[in-house]
C-alpha cells in the first residue's frame, strides 16, 4: 500500500481518477485532486485531499497546479496525469478547434506536465504516471481523434523510455473502455438521448484503479488491467481476420449511432 506520499491526480472527479483517488486517500497520503469540477471529490470530505478546479488544457493552468501542489502538499512524490476525454463520431466535418481541443488535453498537457515535473523535482526522486489507454495501441471506429491522441502518447512514452533521468520513474496505464458516464450522455446539440453502444469489452473503473495503485506501488512501467486485451493483441497478430471481424462489429455500432443522430 502506498503511504506517506504527496500526490497529484488530474481528472480526479470521475471514473478512473476518482476511484484511484479513493484508494490512495486510504493511507496517510496528501493528494491534490484536480478536475474541471470537484463536486464528487468534495463529497468525499477527506482532510488529506485538496480539490482544485482547473482546466489542464493550457500551459498557465498546468503551471498553477504545480504552484498549488507546493502550497498544499509541499512536494510531489507522484504525479498522475490522468485527465483526458474522447469524442465518438464520424470524421465527416471540418473543425480545427475541435481537433485542437482534444490534443491540448490528451497530448500537450501530459507532455508539458512531464517537462514541468522533471524541472520541479530538480534531481529529487519522483514518479510520473500517464493514462495512455489501450486505444493507443488499437484504433477503434468512432474514436479516430481520440485514438490519434492516444497513439501520440504511446509514441511519447516509447521514446521517453530512452531519455528518462535516473531520478524519475514512468508508469503508463492502458485501460480498455471503462464503465463511466461517457456512454450515458446525450450527444452535443442533439435533443433527447442518442445511445452510444459501449465497445466490447468494458471494465469497471474500480478494477482499473486497483491495478493502477498496485502498479504505482511497485513502480511498474506498464499497467494493463485487461488480460483479455493482452490476449487479443496476440490473437490479432497471429490471426488478422479475427481483428477485422471485431472491428467490423464495432463499426456497425458507429453506423447505428449515426443513424440515430440523423433520425433526431
Amino acid at each position: 500500500m502506498i503511504k506517506g506520499k504527496t500526490i497529484v491526480i488530474t481528472g480526479a472527479n470521475s471514473g478512473i481518477g476518482l476511484e484511484t483517488l479513493k484508494l490512495l486517500a486510504q493511507g496517510d497520503n496528501k493528494i491534490l485532486a484536480v478536475d474541471l469540477r470537484t463536486d464528487r471529490i468534495e463529497a468525499l470530505a477527506l482532510k488529506n485531499v485538496f480539490p482544485m478546479i482547473c482546466d489542464v488544457s493550457t500551459k498557465e493552468n498546468v503551471d498553477s497546479i504545480f504552484a498549488a501542489a507546493t502550497e498544499k502538499l509541499g512536494s510531489i512524490d507522484i504525479f498522475f496525469a490522468n485527465a483526458g476525454f474522447p469524442y465518438y463520431e464520424t470524421m465527416d466535418y471540418v473543425n480545427w478547434e475541435r481537433i485542437e481541443d482534444i490534443f491540448k488535453v490528451n497530448v500537450y498537457s501530459p507532455i508539458y506536465t512531464y517537462q514541468k515535473y522533471v524541472e520541479y523535482l530538480g534531481g529529487k526522486q519522483g514518479q510520473m504516471a500517464i493514462t495512455v489507454s489501450a486505444i493507443g495501441k488499437l484504433a477503434m471506429p468512432g474514436y479516430t481523434l481520440y485514438s490519434a491522441s492516444k497513439f501520440a502518447m504511446q509514441g511519447f512514452q516509447q521514446g521517453l523510455r530512452y531519455e528518462l533521468p535516473k531520478n524519475v520513474s514512468l508508469t503508463c496505464l492502458y485501460p480498455i473502455a471503462t464503465d463511466t458516464g461517457f456512454f450515458k450522455k446525450a450527444v452535443e446539440g442533439q435533443e433527447g438521448k442518442v445511445i452510444r453502444e459501449r465497445p466490447f469489452p468494458v471494465q469497471k473503473p474500480q478494477h482499473v484503479a486497483k491495478c493502477m495503485v498496485r502498479g504505482l506501488e511497485h513502480k511498474r512501467k506498464f499497467v494493463n488491467p485487461s488480460k483479455l486485451f493482452t490476449f487479443a493483441q496476440f490473437l490479432f497478430a497471429i490471426c488478422p481476420p479475427i481483428k477485422w471481424v471485431y472491428l467490423k462489429l464495432e463499426k456497425n455500432k458507429l453506423d447505428r449511432f449515426e443513424a440515430q443522430k440523423a433520425a433526431k
